[in-house]
C-alpha cells in the first residue's frame, strides 16, 4: 500500500463498503456532487463541492466565496469515498472549524476527483528514481481541463470568486505536484497553492528546474512534507532494488522541498509569500496531511491581504 501513496503513481480504489460491512458517510455540511462528461479526457469526471453554512440563506444570495480547488476530490470529506486503507482529510470539519473560529472567512471547496487514470492524468514527468519502465505521462492536460471544464462549471453553478488572489489549488503527493504546475501555467485562476508532500522525484527533481528561474509565482504557497514520510513496514525492502536507504531519501526529499521553497520565494517579478512545513513525525499518508490542513488553509486564506 505505502509504497503507491508515497511515491503517487498509482491510484488506491475507492470504497463504499469497510469489508461487508455498510460505510456510514462522515460528511459534515452541504456537500453537492457533480458529474461531467470531460472533452479533455473523453470521460464522466466527478467534481464534489462542499459550500458553507449559510450559504442558502436569501440574504447571502450575492456574496461570492474565496475557493479552494484540490485534487483527490473523493478523499476530502468522506470515510466511504477514501483511498482504501486510508482515511480522509477532513476539510469539511477542519474548515467549519476554522470558520466558526474566526480564523478563515467561509469558503467554498471544491474536489476534483481523480480517477483509475491517476498517475497519466497528474503525473507531468516520468520518476526515473523508481519508476523507470513506466511510459511517459500525461500530466500536462490537468491544467487546461481544469482552466476549461472545471473552473467555467463551477463558477457557473456556485457563486464562487473570480479573484485569482482569493482562490487556491491544491493536493497531496503526485496531486500537490500536478497543482503546482497546474498554479504556475494559470497565475489568472489561482493565487493560492497548497501543497502537502509534494512529488519530486517526477522528472528526477525536474521542478527544482522548473522553479530555479521562475518569473511568477502564486502569491502564497502552503508546503509541507515529513521528516519521516517513509515511516512504513518493510520499507528498506522496497527501496533496496533502487539502491536506496530510507534516511537518504528521506533527507533528499526535505531538502529538495526546501529547495522548492526557496526558488518560490526568489521568483523574478512575482515573488511567493511562502509557508514552509516541515513535520518532525510526519508520514507520506493522510493522517498527516490531514493534522496539516488547518494550518496552510489558515495561511492560505486567513489574515489580511
Amino acid at each position: 500500500m505505502y509504497s503507491s501513496l508515497l511515491l503517487g503513481f498509482s491510484i488506491l480504489t475507492s470504497v463504499a463498503v469497510c469489508g461487508q460491512v455498510p460505510c456510514t458517510p462522515t460528511v459534515v455540511g452541504d456537500l453537492r456532487v457533480e458529474r461531467f462528461e470531460s472533452k479533455t479526457y473523453g470521460k464522466t469526471m466527478t467534481i464534489r463541492v462542499w459550500l458553507p453554512a449559510g450559504y442558502a440563506e436569501p440574504g447571502q444570495s450575492d456574496q461570492k466565496y474565496p475557493t479552494l480547488y484540490i485534487l483527490d476530490g473523493q478523499t476530502l470529506f468522506d470515510e466511504c469515498t477514501a483511498f482504501k486503507g486510508e482515511h480522509e482529510l477532513r476539510l469539511d470539519e477542519t474548515v467549519s472549524k476554522l470558520v466558526a473560529d474566526g480564523k478563515v472567512p467561509p469558503l467554498i471547496i471544491v474536489g476534483i476527483d481523480s480517477t483509475g487514470d491517476r498517475r497519466d492524468e497528474y503525473a507531468l514527468y516520468k520518476n526515473p528514481v523508481t519508476e523507470a519502465s513506466k511510459p511517459e505521462p500525461n500530466g500536462k492536460r490537468l491544467p487546461p481541463f481544469v482552466a476549461e471544464e472545471v473552473v467555467p462549471l463551477v463558477r457557473r453553478l456556485y457563486r464562487v470568486t473570480t479573484a485569482a488572489a482569493e482562490t487556491a489549488i491544491g493536493g497531496t503527493s503526485l496531486g500537490a505536484a500536478a497543482a503546482l504546475y497546474t498554479s504556475l501555467q494559470r497565475p489568472d485562476l489561482f493565487g493560492l497553492a497548497l501543497l502537502e508532500s509534494p512529488s519530486l522525484l517526477l522528472g528526477n527533481g525536474q521542478f527544482l528546474r522548473d522553479t530555479a528561474f521562475i518569473a511568477r509565482a502564486p502569491d502564497r504557497v502552503s508546503i509541507s512534507v515529513g521528516a519521516t514520510e517513509f515511516d512504513f513496514p518493510d520499507i528498506d525492502s522496497y527501496f533496496a532494488p533502487f539502491r536506496l536507504k530510507r534516511a537518504e531519501a528521506e533527507a533528499g526529499i526535505v531538502k529538495m522541498t526546501e529547495e522548492l521553497a526557496a526558488n518560490l520565494r526568489a521568483a523574478r517579478i512575482k515573488r511567493s509569500e511562502v509557508m514552509l512545513v516541515v513535520a518532525p513525525n510526519g508520514r507520506h499518508e493522510s493522517t498527516s496531511w490531514a493534522a496539516r490542513m488547518p494550518g496552510a488553509i489558515t495561511f492560505l486564506f486567513g489574515g489580511p491581504r
